[in-house]
């Protein structure tokens, strides 16, 4: 809970309670606090173990700090039951991102050094989407005009 504050904030934080509060009624205070906070944890694991309890027997090893999203990946990538490091390790994402770059302007990706003063020479790098293959067929996209 309190793993952010250091020593000098902490000492600060206690100064600035006794001025406020005074001497006299600090421990008071500390004591209806931790009283509180006390109340606070027991409601919360009683609602806890309902929670459990109306799930029933199937989700007993149900742990509430799996619904946090981070918490969850984490812990299904530690399981590895569906080889998902395999597939990770499998990506080399630095290749994938240079053959798209190379692909949005008109390289080649096998020789992307080579061709692109080439490639780039009348067009300035642009693609022309109106240009056809040399047996006749469109390069372009085909889409349903009504969708867009």
């Amino acid at each position: 809970m309190f793993n952010d504050i250091g020593p000098l904030e902490l000492v600060t934080l206690v100064v600035l309670a006794v001025l406020v509060f005074g001497p006299d009624k600090l421990p008071k205070l500390i004591q209806d606090v931790t009283r509180t906070i006390r109340k606070i944890r027991e409601f919360s694991e009683s609602a806890k173990q309902d929670i459990r309890s109306e799930l029933g027997p199937e989700f007993k090893d149900f742990e509430f700090e799996d619904l946090n999203p981070k918490t969850f990946i984490r812990k299904q990538l530690d399981n590895d039951e569906l080889g998902l490091k395999e597939i990770r390790n499998g990506f080399d994402l630095k290749k994938e991102m240079a053959e798209v770059t190379d692909a949005v302007h008109g390289r080649d990706s096998d020789s992307s050094s080579s061709s692109s003063s080439s490639s780039s020479g009348g067009s300035g790098g642009r693609i022309d989407m109106t240009k056809k293959d040399d047996d006749g067929k469109d390069d372009r996209p085909i889409f349903d005009a009504d969708a867009t």
